[in-house]
């Protein structure tokens, strides 16, 4: 769509990144010059970033590996107001993580993958992003919208599930879904349960709310 809106307008969009504990941005995809469509760009001057391990986020990770983005800038706030715990998990000598799972190319530019409380924690103790089902799952011609995320299952971990709503006069079975999956993820990422939906939640800004989707089904096991 950023490619075809500047084919039309002759106008540049400039994708970037920036957060409410770190504003206004830390990273740009520069005015002139190489504009990566798909990435956030590269960190603004004076601002350090890093990747670490999801886990623990002690371990930095290095080129091409995913992990949680953190930042060190004059840009980062001072902490939460009245709360302390909060400021003590979220700045880390002086690092802000700010949850959002990224990756770093060789040229220094990065892209936001998914959110880290968003991640599931797949069969095997496999990490599976949500938006990685969700990509596959909107090549699927009768989609129109998709939320994948986690539910958690008697045994260790959490399988993955999939929210669908089909366009208007499309049907479809759990089943055609499912084998559309495993045509084009890793066996470990494909759906166990799929749900057929006429909407799904949204912010006021018309993102999808994968967190309501779990609880509702929280809900239902009684969990």
């Amino acid at each position: 769509m950023q490619k075809r809106f500047q084919e039309l307008t002759g106008a540049k969009l400039v994708e970037g990144y920036g957060l409410s504990e770190a504003t206004p941005v830390t990273h740009a995809n520069p005015i002139y010059g190489d504009n990566r469509v798909g990435t956030i760009g590269v960190p603004w001057p004076d601002t350090e970033v890093k990747i670490v391990d999801a886990e623990t986020g002690e371990r930095a990770l290095g080129v091409g590996e995913d992990g949680e983005l953190c930042i060190r800038g004059p840009q980062v706030m001072k902490g939460y107001w009245n709360m302390p715990e909060e400021t003590a998990n979220t700045l880390r000598e002086g690092w802000l993580h700010t949850g959002d799972i990224a990756v770093m190319d060789e040229d220094g530019y990065f892209k936001i993958v998914d959110r880290k409380k968003d991640m599931i924690l797949g069969a095997g103790g496999f990490n599976i992003y949500p938006r990685e089902i969700e990509d596959v799952l909107y090549e699927h011609p009768k989609v129109l919208e998709v939320a994948a995320a986690g539910i958690p299952v008697a045994e260790k971990g959490e399988r993955v599930k999939v929210y669908v709503v089909l366009k208007e006069g499309e049907t479809a079975t759990d089943e055609e879904i499912i084998a559309f999956c495993r045509e084009n993820l890793a066996p470990y990422k494909v759906p166990k349960f799929v749900e057929f939906r006429s909407e799904l939640p949204k912010t006021m800004v018309g993102k999808i709310l994968r967190r309501v989707l779990v609880e509702e089904d929280k809900k239902k096991m009684g969990q």
